[in-house]
Order: C-alpha cells, then sequence, then structure tokens
C-alpha cells in the first residue's frame, strides 16, 4: 500500500474532502444506477438544448441512468414503475399543445410518487396543472400568476439556507441565470437555497415520496455553472433515495 507524507499527505486528505462533499454519500461507483425518466418534448423555455444538457449532467457522473420521453402524458403506471425519479423539463405553458394530463397518468405519477419514489422540477419544470393540489404539493415551486416576474439573466450568490442532506457541506457560489421574484412557493415546501434573498430551491414531499425543486436553469448555458450541476444530482439523488 502506498504512504503519503508531508505535502503529498495533505494534499490526498483535500481531495478526499474534497470528493466526499462533492458528492452525496449514496452515490457510490458500486451501486446501480438510479433510473431516472426525463420528461420533456414541451415548455416554454428551449427544451431541445435543456434537456440534452440535463440528462449529460446526470448521466455523466455515472450514478443515474436516463430514458427521455417526449410524450409524457402517454405514460401509463407500467411505464413509471421501470424508474426511482422523474425530472421534469416540460410543463403546459402558454400556447403548449398539451395543456392537461389523462386521467390514467394523473393517477400513475401520484401513485409514483407517494409509493415512496422522486421528482426533480428544473426551473418552470412544475408550472403547470392549476388545478391540481397534489401535482403543487410536490413540485413546490411555481409562477405564481398574480405575483412572480423576473428581470434579465444577470450573476447572483446562491446561498445555502439549511441544514440538510442535499445541501450539507456545499459553499455558496456565483451563477448567472434568470432570477424569479417572488416565486410561488408551496407552504408545505421547505426552502434550502436563496439567491438575493429570492427562493431557489425546496424540498416537499407527498405520500412516502420526497420531491426537489430548482428554480436556475433557465437556460443550457446557465447549466455549465459546477455548483448548479453538484446541486441538481444532489437533489435528483435525494428525491430517489431520500438520502
Amino acid at each position: 500500500m502506498k504512504t503519503f507524507t508531508g505535502a503529498t499527505a495533505h494534499i490526498a486528505v483535500a481531495l478526499l474532502a474534497f470528493a466526499l462533499i462533492a458528492e452525496p454519500s449514496s452515490l457510490r461507483a458500486a451501486d446501480p444506477p438510479i433510473r431516472v425518466l426525463l420528461l420533456s418534448g414541451q415548455n416554454n423555455h428551449d427544451w431541445k438544448t435543456t434537456t440534452p444538457k440535463l440528462k449529460a449532467i446526470l448521466t455523466n457522473g455515472g450514478h443515474f441512468a436516463v430514458d427521455v420521453t417526449e410524450r409524457p402524458e402517454q405514460c401509463t403506471a407500467e411505464t413509471l414503475a421501470q424508474y426511482d425519479l422523474i425530472v421534469s423539463d416540460w410543463n403546459a405553458w402558454g400556447d403548449a399543445k398539451v395543456k392537461e394530463w389523462p386521467p390514467a397518468m394523473r393517477e400513475a405519477f401520484l401513485g409514483f410518487v407517494s409509493s415512496g419514489k422522486g421528482y426533480v422540477s428544473i426551473h418552470a419544470g412544475s408550472s403547470s396543472f392549476y388545478d391540481w393540489p397534489e401535482y403543487h404539493q410536490i413540485g413546490g415551486l411555481f409562477w405564481n400568476l398574480d405575483e412572480t416576474s423576473h428581470g434579465p439573466p444577470h450573476e447572483f450568490t446562491v446561498e445555502f439556507t439549511r441544514d440538510h442532506p442535499i445541501t450539507r457541506g456545499l459553499e455558496p457560489f456565483k451563477t448567472k441565470d434568470e432570477l424569479w421574484i417572488k416565486p410561488g412557493v408551496h407552504p408545505d415546501a421547505t426552502v434550502v437555497a436563496t439567491g438575493d434573498l429570492q427562493p431557489l430551491a425546496v424540498t416537499t414531499a407527498l405520500g412516502q415520496g420526497r420531491g426537489f425543486a430548482l428554480l436556475l436553469g433557465h437556460a443550457a448555458e446557465y447549466m455549465d455553472t459546477p455548483g448548479f450541476q453538484r446541486l441538481l444530482r444532489r437533489g435528483a439523488c435525494w428525491a430517489a433515495t431520500g438520502k
């Protein structure tokens, strides 16, 4: 066994500490990958570039196996049963062709999450179905039709506001992105990160299931920030596993 002395030992310890902070303890190379269904195909944002970027962020570390569907309204309970986590880069905003999910998909989605699995939404990924309370309970963050606004993308600092498995050990980071002002926050959601004092990330629950909503990610270029990628992977891992 190789031993380290002096400065080399300090470097080795620092690298190990960084590795432990960078990824949650439940993400180990020997573990089977977390199976993810990424919802896409419709969004009032450029999903044709953000969806491939999200898939790459999750798969490049080797901890997630990601399938993409561009027709989530066609999913069934049997479809969802193959997965541990649903990630939404999809919404029904504006002139979207699909405004509702059929009853079978709504039932399948609620059954999936409440049975103990996970749901993650990115940016406007949960800004849909304003007549569906359970969807907003697990979604956590959404565009509030009466209050929410935003200015142009700009640089700000992401601050962590609560000790949580997702955020534990992470340092604040600077990013450039679109910052929502006064987003809708479900009353049962827990805010774990803010930017300029605005809610940016929350955790949620529905039955035995867990949710994580992240308002960063307005465009693919803003997803290159290492802090965004680390926070997304941690949130996805926690939503899928509870760890």
